[in-house]
């Protein structure tokens, strides 16, 4: 059986007309660089989350780095970010010469830890980045209400949860990625409104700060040739926004057809006392950019390669943390065990999950995992 993580292709199939169509539409006008397919997706997206502003760019780390360019951040100053997460997070803040200040995580949600943000917050402190890992929010009331004590300001990385839902203590819900002062999201091939190429976008409800970043992810200028601030190269080009403006229509879509496969993993491995199945936490959808369990008893390296020797694919996000890596070794402050982080790594496992998924292929799956546990 041909089993795959994400199946791009046949998701493309089905859309095939409308793909077809936008790009042919860019290639027909040459307009492939801030082309209007390009305003029509930010528009687009803009309201799909409810939010005064999106300003595309290349890639979801260019996003990252753009934000907080715009923050104003300064060399020394210290960012809070999950020690659990990709390594574009911490990756940006080192390349602007920020202190990343790698804190736990949540065992439930895998999400960063509200305790441990209020434990880290120094004199220096000047921003946190939340991770919406793996398409589930963080707490982002919580979060605001420790950003707004301390006047911190609030990066989020959307890259794995666009479309995911926050719901507030009154009721009220707003999309993540809407929520903090500034936020960021990846369009890579794989994410749950995906490219076929590079691409991202930075989300800002205030007016200076949306002209800010478009300003630094345009050179620094808005008005050609005259530069205000320095900045870089940063765009969406127009191929990828006819794409994803086809796509996004299919948003909720993609979303409930993730629902649906977890739902069905969830309820079979519902009596695998081996296996815990994904935190559901109550106060934001999951939107299941990735459906992980938590493998028991030092058993999840022998059941990867069970299933490597199956043909299942199967991938772990992630081995290693971040304070672990040898490019953050020299400014991980010393920190050498966070006890969430080092059991996740250990024990953490990721399905495949896609829109494509049929009941054949989720069972096959499903009782192949039941079989090693047996």
């Amino acid at each position: 059986m041909n089993i795959q993580m994400v199946d791009v292709k046949s998701q493309y199939l089905k859309i095939k007309e409308e793909i077809d169509h936008g790009i042919q539409e860019v290639l027909d006008t040459t307009a492939f660089i801030n082309g209007p397919k390009v305003k029509e997706f930010q528009l687009a997206l803009e309201s799909y989350l409810g939010i005064k502003h999106v300003i595309p760019c290349a890639n979801g780390t260019d996003a990252l780095q753009i934000a907080m360019m715009a923050a104003g951040l300064k060399p020394g100053d210290e960012v809070i970010v999950p020690a659990f997460t990709y390594v574009a997070t911490a990756e940006v803040i080192a390349l602007l010469g920020l202190i990343p200040v790698m804190i736990d995580v949540d065992a439930d949600t895998f999400n960063i830890n509200i305790q441990a943000i209020k434990l880290a917050i120094t004199p220096k402190t000047k921003a946190i980045v939340p991770v919406h890992l793996y398409g589930q929010s963080a707490d982002m009331e919580s979060i605001m209400n420790i950003a707004r004590e301390h006047k911190l300001w609030v990066i989020e990385d959307n890259a794995q949860a666009i479309g995911s839902d926050f719901i507030f203590s009154d009721g009220r819900k707003a999309k993540s990625g809407t929520i903090g002062h500034i936020g960021c999201t990846s369009f890579y091939p794989s994410k749950n409104l995906g490219a076929y190429g590079d691409g991202g976008a930075i989300f800002a409800n205030d007016d200076e700060m949306a002209t800010l970043l478009y300003k630094i992810a345009n050179h620094g200028q808005s008005v050609r040739y005259y530069h205000d601030v320095v900045g870089c190269n940063s765009r969406l080009d127009s191929i990828q926004a006819a794409i994803l403006s086809v796509k996004l229509k299919h948003l909720d879509e993609y979303c409930t057809e993730r629902i649906k496969v977890a739902d069905y993993y969830d309820h079979t491995f519902s009596n695998v006392n081996q296996l815990e199945t994904p935190f559901r936490a109550p106060y934001s959808t999951h939107v299941f950019h990735q459906y992980t369990l938590k493998v028991k008893n030092g058993m999840r390296d022998k059941l990867k390669q069970y299933l490597d020797d199956q043909k299942i694919p199967s991938m772990i996000y992630y081995p290693v943390p971040l304070y672990k890596q040898e490019a953050f070794k020299s400014s991980s402050n010393g920190l050498e065990f966070l006890s969430v982080t080092e059991q996740l790594c250990k024990e953490v496992i990721s399905l495949p999950i896609h829109t494509e998924m049929d009941e054949v292929q989720l069972k096959y799956i499903s009782d192949k995992v039941k079989r090693f546990f047996e």
